[in-house]
């Protein structure tokens, strides 16, 4: 399977990382240039510095041959616009987009893109199972991997609260982005965690419970 990836931090060498240990062919798109470096270094995958939105980085990265396209910016027009030049351009049989406003999921459904996911809601094709708690809601595997998104609300009493993602070391998962207020923040080594913000998480199938247990508490 080949795989184009758009995005940057520590989202995109989680989700790089996982994809490479199975043998699949992967190109990580992300703007900036340090973490282009960075990734290159650390990955076993084609790093482009560029936007992903742009048909050249596409058509650079090989888009007429991608099985899947994931577009996990922190912009939502970037990521409807990645996943349409995918399809409609380059034939990509499948792309993922992260929706950043879940005002939009009505967009990207009409657009065709196979599968979009919000910090509120699951959108089109995604499955939602209700936990043994209203705070945390498991969603479908990421594109036919074994890594799964994980929605959940901090509690007063949950242990994550006030500390940092750096600080949580959740070893095999990830904070994907931060909903808080109504708004989508940039989640960052030091960005402190508060009662009520809503989480995506990603992680490996075998470290999910555990990193919701790092987060949530052993009431998982």
């Amino acid at each position: 399977m080949k795989i184009i990836l758009i995005g940057s931090d520590k989202l995109a060498y989680f989700l790089g990382r996982q994809f490479a240990s199975k043998g699949y062919e992967l190109t990580i798109i992300t703007p900036d240039e340090t973490q282009a470096l960075r990734l290159s270094r650390k990955l076993k995958a084609t790093v482009i510095k560029g936007d992903g939105s742009n048909p050249t980085i596409l058509q650079e990265a090989g888009a007429y041959s991608a099985d899947v396209l994931l577009a996990l910016t922190a912009f939502d027009q970037d990521n409807l616009v990645a996943c349409q030049i995918a399809q409609d351009r380059y034939g990509v049989p499948r792309t993922i987009a992260l929706v950043n406003d879940p005002d939009n999921r009505e967009v990207f459904q009409k657009l065709g893109v196979t599968q979009a996911f919000s910090a509120t809601e699951v959108l089109g094709s995604l499955i939602e199972q209700q936990a043994d708690i209203q705070d945390i809601k498991n969603l479908l595997p990421v594109a036919d991997t074994e890594v799964t998104l994980t929605e959940m609300t901090l509690q007063d009493d949950s242990p994550a609260v006030e500390k940092t993602p750096e600080q949580l070391n959740l070893n095999g998962a990830a904070i994907a982005c931060i909903i808080r207020g109504g708004s989508v923040l940039q989640v960052k080594e030091y960005s402190r965690l508060r009662s009520g913000d809503r989480l995506i998480l990603i992680s490996q199938s075998d470290y999910s419970a555990k990193a919701q247990r790092v987060i949530m508490g052993e009431k998982v």
